[in-house]
């Protein structure tokens, strides 16, 4: 088996996300279930599927950003379009603003997704309320806006979104408009698009929809107010309203919202009473320090296979020195990823920028060295207090903490029997400034 240098390098690009509907990307996708606390993909697929396939449900998933969601995520939408569910799967940062975000761009954003999904199935609706509103909206706007009485619903909101996008003051204007009518929104959308659709959608056979809201963890942290930041403000205070879409709905959310005083809120407002599912790092140590065999060998897998897909797992080792100079080469770059998947990718990428395969221990030290360096120049003198302290409770307590250390991969989270700890980022723990605070606490 050959390696094929293009395919591997494009199958390493850290911002790729694998779609297992897609048959040439499945063989690159590894379950790391076994070693991440539990199947959360399945729990939510079943929930859906198997014990409320009949009442709309609303299911809250989080972890780090480049841990793997929107693979999973993609693979929950696989898994239910083959128990003939019509699944939409958007990226709401595409079509929404992270940094200034209100509920009715959210309801809209998934207005139009379904909507487009729904078209492109040859379900049309006509959608009364959408009509009139689109009408008041080009008033108001008093900037023009192509819109016919025919045009597709889809159509009609893409318009409107991509004229306020990129003008901040033509979007507080509409915003304006828009938040005081959430309701006639909601209540629209459900009554004109998701009751009409369902109905079609039965007629051919399918179970319902579910709607995929991916990305909305990427929404800005800022205060909105003194007490409220723009997260608690949209999944807390207006939790009750994303809730109330009248079809299955899976939404991603800040893990800042899981150490935050508002948790319990959040929980029972967007939740119903059920916590937002968690997706932690692959354990590259257990707590103790010792080498997790099972969580590296999955990164070893993660990396030969997106070298040789095609090649079975059981025989993939047999071509490491297709790609490293020896076993402990890779090895070295899976232990020093923590197990953060686009990390690993990242670093990969990073050593074929600078050579062919199979890559040098020198070359793959100048990868971590260059990763290492980055992540230093952000940390301030009291931060490396709160580092070492992690290292010593492996918790971490409260919003501010989680800003200041996992946000920014100063540590990551991982899941064993005994349930969530935290351990430091190892590029970290390889700093001259980590062994002296270490060294210092031991004397």
């Amino acid at each position: 088996m050959k390696l094929h240098l293009l395919n591997f390098f494009k199958a390493c690009n850290p911002s790729r996300t694998i779609d297992l509907s897609n048959p040439n990307e499945r063989p690159y996708y590894i379950d790391f279930a076994a070693v991440r606390g539990g199947k959360i993909v399945e729990a939510i697929e079943r929930t859906i599927a198997l014990l409320s396939p009949d009442e709309p449900t609303c299911q809250l998933f989080t972890g780090h950003i480049g841990c793997g969601k929107s693979t999973e995520l993609l693979r929950l939408k696989a898994a239910l379009e083959q128990q003939n569910f019509h699944v939409i799967y958007f990226e709401s940062s595409r079509d929404l603003d992270m940094a200034d975000v209100s509920i009715s761009d959210i309801l809209l954003a998934i207005a139009r997704s379904v909507s487009t999904s729904l078209e492109a199935e040859g379900i049309r609706l006509k959608a009364s309320y959408f009509t009139n509103l689109f009408e008041e909206v080009k008033q108001f706007l008093q900037t023009p806006v192509e819109l016919d009485a025919e045009a597709e619903l889809s159509l009609g909101i893409a318009r409107i979104t991509a004229k306020t996008k990129d003008n901040p003051k033509l979007r507080e204007q509409l915003r304006q408009s828009l938040e005081p009518r959430t309701e006639s929104i909601l209540r629209a959308i459900n009554e004109e698009i998701l009751a009409k659709a369902n109905q079609e959608l039965q007629y051919r056979g399918k179970r319902g929809i579910v709607a995929i809201v991916d990305n909305l963890d990427r929404v800005s942290p800022q205060m909105i107010t003194e007490t409220r930041s723009l997260p608690e403000y949209l999944f807390v205070d207006r939790g009750p309203q994303l809730r109330r879409l009248n079809c299955h709905v899976v939404y991603t959310l800040p893990m800042a919202l899981i150490f935050s005083n508002e948790y319990q809120a959040l929980k029972n407002r967007l939740g119903g009473g059920v916590a937002p599912k968690v997706l932690p790092m692959v354990p590259v140590r257990d707590r103790t320090g010792r080498e997790n065999s099972q969580g590296m060998a999955l990164l070893r897998q993660l990396v030969l296979a997106r070298a040789f897909p095609q090649v079975e797992a059981s025989e993939r080792l047999n071509f490491i020195d297709e790609l490293f100079d020896s076993p402990e080469t890779l090895d070295r770059l899976c232990q020093i990823s923590g197990g953060h998947i686009r990390n690993l990718l990242g670093l990969l990428f990073n050593c074929l920028q600078n050579q062919d395969p199979p890559f040098s221990r020198p070359c793959v030290e100048n990868a971590i060295k260059a990763y290492r360096d980055d992540i230093v120049l952000a940390i301030e003198d009291h931060e490396w207090q709160l580092i070492s302290q992690v290292v010593s409770q492996q918790a971490v307590k409260g919003e501010q903490e989680y800003q200041t250390l996992l946000r920014s991969m100063f540590v990551f989270e991982y899941r064993d029997e005994k349930g969530r700890w935290f351990g430091i980022n190892p590029a970290l723990a390889e700093t001259d400034r980590f062994r002296g605070l270490q060294q210092s606490s031991l004397n």
